[in-house]
């Protein structure tokens, strides 16, 4: 134990960190860190951020760890000393320049230089000109070509009232012809575009030949000639992205159709732009840094950046809003759904993203300055690509699951609502693809401004597993959605009527469709979420636990069901059945598995729970009696009677409204009581289901009219009145009103009960009715005279 004592009380004299100090230090995350990156800065040739760190960590004090404010203003410091040097060197090189004593060329090899550099300049200028010249006959074969419109179709306007087949039919094929528009347009702005690059590389090659052969030593190309040519080719290719897009001079060949005042600003102050920041970082920074000094050269490009910063700028936010009304109006015009949203979302945001691109290019180019075009050239192709590649691949997309999927006839007939369905899926399939395409497109965006690292993402083991996920979820959805549409169209097919299914095959097939419509939601949402990487082993066992706690509190609901699904079993009722459940009767208009809906004759919709439900009477099995019961009076003939109700039956059988509902001739079971005023009689007339009550009311107003012909009474109640008597037998006398007697005209007596009343009656005097008593009782015995005439007069 001494000798390690020993050499730590060494070590610690020498002033070196004792191995405990170093461990402690090596434990501490934030310290570690601190250590690890001024290793790599000490590796890169760096110093140091300070010897206060360095002493702080020899001796073993934990380095804070610097938070994002701090670093930003280091970075701003260190950039603005960087400036202040650069400013004073470039004015010392500005001071030596061409003497030959600095870091600049001498006077002598600035002439031969310069000369080189102007010879490769004016030859590649001139055969890109020339060689533009060469190929505008075919840009404007080209432009002609795209601007031919076909024919537009010559079927006559829809009418109203025609089938909505022709007008959907016309409406594809505007659609297509639109597509087939749009795809003519991209595809000869893209050949165009190809053309101008091998103009381009025409023009660059020529220049390389001249300044190889004919400045500078034959065979050899100089460095200056060397840096325009790269120069030109980088930047005229950027340019001629830019003319695909704003195309001044050829209308049909823009990537977007816009007035032609319009592209030749954006076209204008673009190319400015990039000739400006182009040739002044990959020509003039690098040939002031050979001749002058790096200094001088990092100052030009401050100068270049700074302006271009500033008249980007400017122009963005001069522009900001009539650029956004312009790209409103232009998704008015499209008659794309997708490309109109996407117009109007840039038309919100596209200064933004501009802001954001020269911030960029300003800040890389004064921290990266060898890096900067390179990478901003890089990152720029790569998200006009992702953008452009994906805008075609959803144009495409559109123009494929745009045309509406027809099936065969015969497949047609058997399943008439698979069509449809087929066709209903297609806005949501393509919904889905454009979302899955726009997540790559942005995926492949960050990745150009290494935002996100797409080739490590997708080659790491999280990559590969998301992309298997996606994939397998997208399996499973297109596996239950064919299951669905198989058997919802062969449901539908037999719920048809062509298929004439009966009421329990529309009632049992409704409620299997349902409940495969629940299972299949139920299944595809638990394999999807265990694709995703969800553990539903826990969901099926709480499952399996609120199932058996909705088990004991909701008995009721479970007797529901269970009585509902015995009543579908049995047949009990159908949708559409007037039936009898828990003392109401009426229609059933909706069945499910715990419930009926019961629409009453007063309108009323009772939903009955099955558990409340003990008899089920169905009006609707097989067929139906009315039954009908018609009293005579006690003076009437049965026989006539039940003659004149058979008369009246065959009066309905000849009605054909009502014939086709009977089935069977009247049965007269006759006589069924004899009641207090009227002999009832029994008939029962077979119908079809559901018609009876129809045949009963055709039935009565045929009775009432046959008995009015005969004569037959129909009986109101007959009422016998009691005075009361006292103990010795003795009555109160009646207070009875005699009316005077008339006689009343054919067909016009009132009805049993009622006054009678003056009209169509003759008044009798009284004289005359008092002769005609005494006439009467003249035949009558004198000592019964008076109590006759008393008898009479209690009668009347």
């Amino acid at each position: 134990m001494a000798e390690p004592q020993t050499q730590e009380a060494a070590s610690q004299a020498s002033g070196q960190p004792s191995y405990a100090a170093l461990a402690d230090l090596l434990e501490n995350e934030q310290t570690r860190n601190e250590m690890i990156s001024q290793l790599r800065s000490i590796a890169q040739g760096e110093s140091p951020s300070s010897e206060a760190a360095q002493a702080s960590g020899a001796a073993g004090v934990p380095v804070q760890e610097q938070s994002l404010g701090g670093r930003i203003a280091e970075m701003t410091q260190g950039f603005a000393q960087g400036v202040a040097e650069d400013v004073t060197n470039a004015i010392a090189s500005f001071r030596t320049a061409g003497d030959g004593e600095g870091a600049g060329l001498p006077w002598s090899l600035w002439g031969s230089i310069l000369l080189a550099f102007g010879i490769a300049v004016v030859s590649t200028v001139a055969a890109f000109y020339v060689f533009r010249m060469l190929v505008s006959r075919i840009y404007r074969r080209i432009n002609d070509w795209v601007a031919s419109k076909p024919a537009p179709s010559s079927a006559p306007p829809i009418e109203a009232g025609e089938d909505d087949d022709v007008q959907q039919t016309l409406d594809e094929r505007e659609q297509k012809q639109a597509a087939g528009a749009l795809l003519r347009r991209w595809g000869a702005v893209v050949g165009a575009l190809l053309i101008d690059v091998v103009v381009i590389l025409l023009a660059g090659a020529v220049g390389y030949v001249i300044s190889l052969f004919f400045a500078g030593e034959a065979g050899e190309i100089g460095r200056a000639e060397s840096l325009f040519i790269n120069a030109f080719v980088i930047v005229e290719i950027v340019k001629a992205l830019i003319r695909m897009v704003f195309s001044t001079r050829y209308d049909s060949l823009r990537l977007f159709a816009m007035s032609s005042e319009t592209a030749s600003y954006w076209n204008r102050w673009l190319a400015r732009v990039v000739g400006i920041t182009g040739y002044g970082l990959m020509v003039a920074v690098p040939m002031v840094n050979a001749m002058l000094s790096p200094a001088a050269g990092q100052i030009v490009s401050l100068l270049v950046m700074i302006g271009v910063y500033i008249y980007a700028v400017r122009v963005i936010l001069k522009n900001r809003k009539t650029l956004r009304d312009n790209l409103n109006a232009r998704a008015d015009e499209t008659s794309f759904a997708f490309f109109s949203t996407l117009l109007r979302i840039l038309g919100r945001t596209w200064y933004l993203f501009a802001l954001a691109y020269f911030t960029v290019l300003l800040v890389v180019s004064q921290l990266q300055p060898a890096q900067a075009l390179p990478f901003m050239a890089h990152a720029t192709v790569q998200t006009l690509l992702a953008v452009g590649i994906g805008i075609l691949i959803s144009s495409i997309l559109t123009i494929a699951l745009a045309r509406r999927i027809h099936l065969s006839d015969s497949l047609r007939e058997r399943l008439p609502m698979l069509e449809v369905r087929v066709n209903s899926y297609v806005p949501k399939a393509l919904r889905g693809l454009r979302i899955l395409l726009s997540i790559f497109v942005v995926l492949v965006v960050l990745d150009a401004w290494h935002a996100f690292d797409l080739p490590g993402w997708l080659a790491s083991d999280s990559g590969t597993e998301t992309i298997g996920m996606i994939v397998h979820v997208a399996i499973i959805l297109f596996i239950a959605t064919l299951i669905w549409t198989v058997v919802a169209s062969f449901i539908e097919h037999r719920l048809s009527a062509a298929s004439a299914p009966s009421a329990r095959e529309q009632t049992l097939l409704s409620l299997f469709r349902n409940a495969i419509l629940i299972l299949i939601v139920t299944m595809t949402l638990l394999i999807v979420l265990s694709q995703i990487g969800i553990n539903i082993g826990p969901l099926i066992a709480g499952a399996g636990v609120i199932g058996l706690a909705i088990g004991f509190g909701a008995q009721k609901l479970v007797q529901d069901i269970i009585t509902g699904v015995f009543i579908q079993l049995e047949n009990a009722m159908n949708t559409g059945d007037v039936v009898g459940v828990a003392g109401l009767t009426g229609t059933a208009e909706k069945i499910t598995i715990r419930s009926v809906g019961l629409r009453t004759l007063d309108g009323t919709f009772h939903v009955i729970p099955f558990s409340s439900v003990d008899t089920v009477s169905n009006y609707m099995r097989d067929f139906a009696y009315h039954v009908g019961e018609y009293g005579i009076a006690y003076r009437e003939n049965v026989d006539d009677a039940i003659h004149h109700l058979r008369e009246a039956f065959a009066e309905l059988m000849d009605t054909p409204d009502q014939a086709v509902n009977v089935i069977d001739d009247m049965a007269v079971p006759g006589v069924i009581s004899l009641a207090d005023s009227s002999v009832n009689i029994r008939i029962m007339i077979k119908t079809k289901p559901g018609t009876q009550w129809g045949v009963g009311r055709a039935f009565n107003r045929l009775v009432k009219k046959h008995f009015d012909a005969a004569g037959i009474e129909i009986p109101y109640p007959h009422t016998t009145l009691y005075f009361g008597q006292d103990k010795n037998g003795g009555a109160p006398p009646a207070n009875v009103h005699v009316l005077d007697d008339y006689v009343v005209e054919e067909g016009q007596a009132g009805a049993a009960g009622q006054t009678p009343s003056r009209k169509g009656a003759k008044t009798v005097s009284s004289g005359q009715a008092e002769r005609s008593r005494l006439t009467e009782s003249e035949k009558l015995p004198d000592e019964d005279n008076d109590e006759s005439e008393a008898d009479n007069d209690v009668d009347r």
